[in-house]
């Protein structure tokens, strides 16, 4: 029994546990690509109840150094206080603050603005990405081609530092606030379940753009917080391999369901 305990994960399965119990017999080094939508600290819920988020968050990315491999890269999901109050440097390095910004929020502040985003927290290991794909995440412009043209005539881009700053007509980076992938409702035909949305379960759109960037096939994504499994669903679609970890049953169930549905869907495209 001891002996299984220790035994490296499999990969492409859901493991049904508790992270912190499981993540030690992730092999060192093994992962290319860690996307944790984990625990805010801000609901009543029982798996959200925290003493502390930043520390909470500290202790993950610390462990998630280890795991990854040199310039593989860790997405971090929260709410905008998520990291402040921490130093992570000596572990991984934060490359960006991304805000997913959701204007149609219900929720109405009284005495405080309303919070209308979350925060993607993109860390590295080390000082380069080992894959970081723009082509895969590009998005529409949104700056007409003439305009474009005649900003790329000016001295500081022609002479200058920008000069590779040029108009693509495949798209454009989607840079660190993403609004175009909108969050969940009730009446979005890819919601498992009513009791995961919003606070656990994400868009496909947006793993998608996660996975697409910072992964490439054959790739291994580790999910430590895998709820009803979008991340490993999407993962199965795009060719990656993925680990994940979830600690409530019924959220394994429903993950593993919709994994079966994409082996089903792949098989039929064969024929």
């Amino acid at each position: 029994m001891q002996g299984d305990k220790q035994r490296v994960l499999e990969r492409d399965r859901i493991y049904h546990a508790d992270a912190f119990e499981m993540l030690p017999r992730v092999k060192d080094g093994s992962i290319d690509l860690v996307v944790c939508d984990g625990p805010y600290g801000i609901t009543t819920n029982k798996w959200d109840r925290l003493g502390n988020i930043q520390e909470f968050n500290l202790r993950l990315i610390s462990i998630f150094a280890a795991k990854l491999k040199d310039g593989g890269a860790l997405y971090l999901f929260g709410k905008p206080d998520c990291i402040d109050f921490i130093d992570y440097r000596p572990f991984l390095n934060l490359r960006s603050k991304i805000v997913w910004y959701q204007p149609s929020r219900l929720a109405q502040g009284r005495i405080n603005y309303t919070n209308n985003y979350d925060i993607i927290c993109y860390f590295i290991k080390g000082e380069r990405p080992k894959t970081y794909d723009l082509n895969a995440v590009r998005v529409a412009q949104l700056v007409e081609l003439q305009h474009r043209l005649r900003c790329e005539r000016v001295p500081s881009v022609t002479n200058g530092k920008f000069g590779r700053t040029k108009f693509n007509g495949d798209g454009k980076n989607p840079g660190d606030v993403w609004g175009d992938i909108k969050q969940l409702t009730y009446k979005s035909k890819e919601l498992v379940s009513r009791d995961a949305l919003n606070t656990i379960q994400k868009p496909e759109q947006l793993m998608e753009r996660v996975l697409k960037a910072s992964s490439a096939e054959g790739d291994l994504v580790l999910d430590p917080f895998a709820g009803v499994g979008t991340c490993p669903v999407v993962c199965k679609r795009l060719g990656r391999h993925f680990i994940g970890i979830e600690k409530d049953i019924q959220f394994v169930e429903a993950a593993n369901k919709r994994l079966q549905e994409v082996a089903r869907d792949s098989a039929g495209r064969l024929f």
